[in-house]
């Protein structure tokens, strides 16, 4: 395309906007979409692309963005649980798959050096497709998706020493293995690990305090593009200082607000990605050698799928369950084109194989979205006993890691909702929008989250679609009603409970089918039946007294929600509601004169 850049993101936000709905349309997913869409505009079709490594480069900070959200996921405590399952199931499949790969490839005549190194990047997987096949199929939090996710970390962990170890075995100095980029490397990693979380939670608590939306996605990007930045610079992958970055952050109180300011970038980001293999896929290569290329695709989907599928069984997960994992690790790794590049160089790998492998890992990645929706209907459960006792089972595994409850404004109202849900060891999510509220609160030691809960990113991001009971506390009754009619309009199944300043209030937010909770009715009723009892009122009548006028009073405000917008009406209603009651506890008296007792408690006159 000979147009400035201007033209050439039209031609990609065009080309996304058009292609993902479609795919999506039947079934077959965002991102075959955006690989479609790349195949389209690269060189080999209507060429508005000719340099697809340049937008490659760019757009690989959409993976650096994927990483860090998937580190926000994991706090440090669960990343130490997973330790074993990320060396151990990790471990296990990229030796065993390398070793089994580069025994094919010496069996094709490849040298031992130049076997190795290629079955072991043919052993990588797609961190950014994997990851976003499991996402849109909500597979993050099954077992496959687990154990999938600590196998790619482990892959983005061997991506480094394999590429420092290209040049040793191609016969050439390694000048970027040294002492002191060693030294480097390690420095760097602790920089990060030892004061990111420090250093970061003061940073955002300052970006705060200033009330700026603006600068706070300002100082998200800064982070995420800065870690990565020092780990590049350090000698080591940009993904996984974005990833350590996020992992520091899990557990701060800017949590929910950094993943909704950096998700849009991300996403963009990552669609773009998705373009670039596409444009990358040699379709040339591809029809001189059809043959060729379709073999080495299959021999590599048919390797790794059979061992991932042992390993997952060796791991006792179910026989669907190991299928699925191997149908989202199955393809190769854009970390495969740096190595296969960097072979070239170095005289480990002739220009025809590398073409041809990078069309093979180019095509298996192209191909793997549209395996995996065939696989999964595949193998769906097919006897009816056993889909219904299955899906229960999955349901409550994944509610259980997510809190059902949401609490917006933790001031003297939400305090004592969480209180009591904390004491009940209900888990629940709270987010409070005034940033010395937060510090204030987390430092005894409360678990709450900055952010805005009249946004939609935000509620998104602190996992709404899993919240089944909305309670709204927020101090102002205009973010209150705000509030609630986004949850309204996003969640309109969720239970919405809400404070309500006053009546008028409460009316409002019948309309939007929320249960209302007046701050002070309740501390004005208990206050009333103590001036009854002082005043030598048995405390059973005064109790039941108080009931009687706290039923009578959610009638009244029911039927004044009727007619609130008729002040005359209005007022006519709290004439008549004042007499009835009235009359209502003259008779009570009346009852108790005529046996004999006065003041006898109503509710022992049975």
């Amino acid at each position: 395309m000979h147009g400035g850049g201007l033209e050439l993101a039209l031609v990609l936000l065009l080309a996304a906007v058009i292609a993902v709905p479609v795919f999506k349309r039947f079934g077959l997913g965002a991102v075959l979409g955006y690989l479609a869409a790349g195949v389209v505009l690269g060189p080999h079709v209507l060429a508005f692309v000719h340099d697809a490594d340049r937008i490659l480069n760019a757009a690989e900070i959409g993976v650096v963005m994927l990483l860090f959200v998937i580190g926000l996921e994991l706090s440090p405590s669960r990343l130490m649980v997973m330790r074993r399952t990320v060396f151990g199931g990790g471990a296990l499949q990229v030796l065993v798959t390398a070793g089994v790969l580069g025994g094919l490839l010496l069996l094709y005549h490849f040298q031992w050096k130049s076997a190795l190194v290629i079955g072991t990047a043919l052993a990588l997987s797609s961190t950014a497709i994997g990851l976003q096949l499991l996402s849109e199929h909500k597979a993050l939090n099954t077992d496959y998706g687990r154990l999938g996710f600590a196998i790619l970390l482990f892959q983005d962990l061997v991506a480094i020493p394999l590429l420092a170890a290209i040049p040793l075995l191609g016969g050439i100095r390694n000048e970027t293995l040294t002492w002191q980029n060693v030294t480097t490397a390690v420095g760097a990693l602790a920089v990060v690990i030892l004061l990111g979380r420090p250093v970061l939670r003061h940073l955002f608590g300052m970006v705060a305090r200033t009330r700026m939306p603006e600068v706070f996605t300002a100082s998200a990007l800064l982070v995420v593009l800065g870690t990565a930045w020092l780990m590049q610079t350090a000698g080591l992958s940009p993904s996984l200082g974005a990833f350590l970055a996020g992992v520091l952050l899990a557990d701060s109180e800017f949590r929910h607000e950094i993943e909704s300011q950096i998700e849009p970038f991300k996403g963009l980001l990552l669609g773009l990605f998705f373009i670039a293999v596409g444009m990358s896929i040699d379709l040339a290569r591809i029809a001189a050698e059809p043959t060729v290329i379709a073999i080495g695709v299959g021999v590599l989907l048919a390797v790794k799928f059979g061992l991932l599928v042992l390993i997952g069984l060796a791991a006792r997960m179910p026989l669907r369950s190991a299928l699925m994992l191997g149908s989202v690790l199955w393809l190769g790794g854009e970390f495969a084109f740096v190595v296969f590049n960097e072979a070239e160089r170095v005289n480990l790998l002739g220009r025809i194989n590398h073409d041809r492998l990078v069309a093979i890992v180019s095509l298996s990645m192209a191909l793997t979205p549209l395996l995996m929706i065939g696989l999964k209907q595949l193998v769906r459960p097919r006897t009816p006993n056993l889909g219904p006792e299955r899906a229960p089972d999955n349901m409550n595994d994944a509610q259980a890691q997510h809190p059902q409850v949401l609490i917006a404004g933790m001031g003297r109202f939400g305090q004592i909702v969480a209180r009591l849900l904390t004491a009940q060891r209900i888990p629940f999510v709270a987010l409070e929008a005034d940033p010395g509220t937060v510090e204030d609160l987390r430092r005894f030691g409360n678990h709450l989250y900055y952010g805005d809960p009249t946004r939609p990113d935000l509620l998104r991001a602190a996992g709404g679609d899993q919240i089944r009971v909305f309670v709204m506390a927020m101090d102002d009754p205009d973010t209150n009603l705000r509030a609630v009619r986004l949850v309204r309009r996003l969640y309109p199944n969720a239970k919405v409970l809400a404070r309500a300043r006053n009546r008028q209030h409460a009316w409002k937010l019948m309309d939007m089918s929320a249960e209302p909770f007046r701050e002070v009715f309740g501390s004005s009723l208990e206050i009333s039946e103590r001036v009854l009892t002082a005043l030598g009122i048995a405390e059973n009548t005064a109790r039941e007294h108080v009931r009687r006028f706290r039923e009578h009073d959610e009638k009244l405000l029911k039927a004044q929600h009727l007619v609130y917008d008729d002040e005359a009406a209005v007022i006519q209603t709290s004439h008549d509601a004042r007499a009835d009651l009235m009359h209502l506890f003259e008779a009570d008296a009346g009852d108790d004169e005529d046996d004999g007792t006065p003041q006898r408690p109503a509710a022992n006159r049975e």
